[in-house]
């Protein structure tokens, strides 16, 4: 189905890689947007505060013309580590997630091919450890009315399997609901009868 996508269920657990003593620590996270990234960011780093190199890659967004991604090298020689971590986000086919990869330097240098296979492993070994659900991409509408259509906005909420996100009664109202994608098109027809109830895409 095109209205699905693949994340991570939580973050997932440390994992560790090691080549001629040079350690690299891997973490996933599930983000939503950039102050996600920048907290979780902030929380390796004080975490490892004696690394030199915290290298990055994030995937940010369902729609294909929307999807936003960086990849970060980290004071590593160019396109060695972000790119090979951002590699396994397409590899794994997930998007909305972070992987961050630490490394301590062990004495001994990897060379360019060593630092790509070292930081892709990781981030490989970092997925196959994590959670992975599908999701599917949901569509939210803001439908507005007065008290006296409440029956008839619940009628049709029911009847088309919305999801409630949010209410707020009073003598005017206004619910939240999401459907996915595929579903989205009969939402606006079945309220086009009721030129009283206001319905808005988010």
């Amino acid at each position: 189905m095109e209205d699905l996508y693949k994340t991570l269920a939580k973050p997932t657990s440390e994992v560790l890689f090691k080549d001629k003593g040079s350690k690299f620590f891997g973490y996933a996270f599930p983000v939503e947007n950039e102050e996600d990234i920048k907290y979780f960011l902030e929380e390796i780093k004080n975490k490892h505060s004696s690394a030199r190199h915290h290298c990055y890659a994030w995937q940010i967004g369902t729609e294909k013309d929307k999807i936003q991604y960086r990849a970060n090298d980290d004071g590593e020689p160019s396109n060695t580590a972000g790119m090979p971590i951002y590699g396994q986000l397409q590899s794994f086919d997930i998007t909305n997630a972070l992987i961050i990869v630490v490394r301590y330097f062990g004495g001994v240098k990897l060379g360019v091919g060593g630092l790509i296979n070292a930081y892709k492993t990781t981030a490989q070994m970092c997925l196959e450890a994590a959670d992975i659900i599908e999701k599917t991409i949901d569509i939210h509408y803001k439908i507005t009315f007065e008290y006296k259509h409440m029956n008839t906005v619940m009628r049709i909420i029911k009847e088309k399997n919305l999801n409630i996100e949010s209410q707020t009664m009073n003598l005017s109202c206004e619910i939240v609901v999401s459907i996915r994608e595929s579903q989205a098109a009969q939402v606006p027809i079945s309220f086009e009868p009721f030129y009283e109830i206001k319905l808005t895409e988010l």
